[in-house]
């Protein structure tokens, strides 16, 4: 049960840093960039949650535990690699619509 459990929290931490880098950008176009820098640290909270959840499964799986790739697991995995990107493409444009505003 515990390794659903993983997964569901990857899924859910990297859900949540993705919805805060939309709102960073969201921010950032309205020109309010503190609050635009709220929102990318409180993603990098979340994906660091996420992904200290994603080393749980590779420690697990380094000391022979065999672990079943299942359709969740991939699941779980494109979003914790999305909300990455995404993080990183809305730290461009928080940077993007910092430079137009001056």
């Amino acid at each position: 049960m515990e390794f659903e459990v993983i997964i569901c929290t990857i899924i859910s931490h990297s859900g949540e840093a993705r919805s805060s880098s939309m709102e960073a950008i969201t921010h950032a176009k309205q020109g309010d960039f503190k609050k635009a820098a709220a929102c990318l640290e409180d993603a990098n909270r979340k994906l660091s949650l996420a992904h200290g959840e994603q080393t749980k499964l590779i420690q697990s799986e380094a000391q022979g535990e065999k672990i079943e790739v299942s359709l969740l697991l991939v699941h779980a995995q494109d979003h914790l690699m999305n909300a990455i990107v995404l993080r990183d493409l809305a730290t461009e444009f928080v940077d993007l619509y910092k430079h137009m505003d001056k």
